[in-house]
């Protein structure tokens, strides 16, 4: 028997990203949980269902992961990395990443409703809330991705 690790081929998992803001520049969050792993906090968004593009993802995600029907502006940020699934699977990610501004008078009128979310993200996505810049500048658990600040400015991709 060899010693020599096997490279195993992972799959790309294309998904769509939404950095949602509510209209006092607020960013929602949703904190991920599971057994044996760190919790961390990541934007709504999801795997592209076959034959979807980035942009009906987002759209798809935002919904199903937040009940806010709204249209994303066109992509800011295309990201790739290496992860394990919470279902265990290495995959290779290749990520769009959109911006959604929801204007709301009061703000506290802005109710996410998490009723879509399916029974895997019911398990892991345990809550979710609204942050501010110097909040997630000084947050004391991993955010994801790690250069989230930088991308709060970042203009469309051409």
């Amino acid at each position: 028997m060899s010693d020599t690790p096997v490279a195993t081929k992972r799959r790309i998992r294309r998904a769509a990203r939404v950095m949602l803001f509510d209209g006092a520049g607020r960013l929602l969050l949703f904190r991920f949980t599971a057994p044996g792993r760190t919790p961390f906090w990541a934007t709504a968004g999801g795997e592209c269902d076959p034959g979807e593009d980035f942009f009906d993802a987002a759209r798809r995600e935002l919904f199903e992961e937040t009940g806010i029907v709204a249209e994303p502006g066109p992509p800011i940020h295309a990201r790739g990395n290496d992860f394990v699934t919470f279902g265990g699977e290495p995959v290779t990610a290749d990520e769009r990443y959109f911006r959604v501004v929801v204007e709301a008078a009061p703000l506290e009128d802005i109710r996410v409703d998490t009723s879509g979310h399916t029974e895997l993200e019911r398990a892991v996505m345990r809550e979710h809330r609204w942050f501010s810049r110097s909040e997630l500048a000084a947050w004391h658990e991993p955010i994801f991705p790690p250069d989230l600040l930088d991308l709060l400015d970042r203009e469309p991709l051409s």
